[in-house]
């Protein structure tokens, strides 16, 4: 099986439990065609760089799963048909990271960065 991380967006009329519920929902999607769901993270509601589908926000979610390309195509199928989802984005990855993803780090614990020119 292979590794893979997606993350999507959700509709901000949504309440929280309704977003992390989603996340639930492809989970079970996944198991029910032979991957499992690793990891999740649910990263709250953000304001976008621009509008889709007429709205500012959204609810954003992040997956670690492991699981058979079939699954994976069937969950983003379901991720494409779903009313309360606006974007997808799946991506194939070597090995998982076992630390929190960046979105959820504190502003301490990330790396330094640049300076500005």
């Amino acid at each position: 099986m292979s590794l893979y991380e997606h993350v999507f967006i959700a509709r901000q009329d949504l309440s929280n439990t309704q977003a992390e519920s989603l996340i639930e929902h492809f989970g079970t999607v996944l198991a029910d065609n032979g991957g499992q769901l690793v990891d999740s993270e649910y990263w709250g509601l953000k304001t976008m760089a621009y509008k889709i589908n007429k709205n500012r926000k959204g609810h954003y979610a992040y997956l670690r799963t492991d699981a058979p390309a079939p699954a994976v195509q069937e969950m983003e199928r379901l991720m494409r048909l779903h009313d309360d989802v606006m974007r997808i984005l799946t991506i194939k990855v070597d090995e998982h990271k076992e630390l929190p993803s960046v979105q959820m780090q504190k502003r301490d614990e990330r790396g330094e960065r640049r300076e500005r020119r």
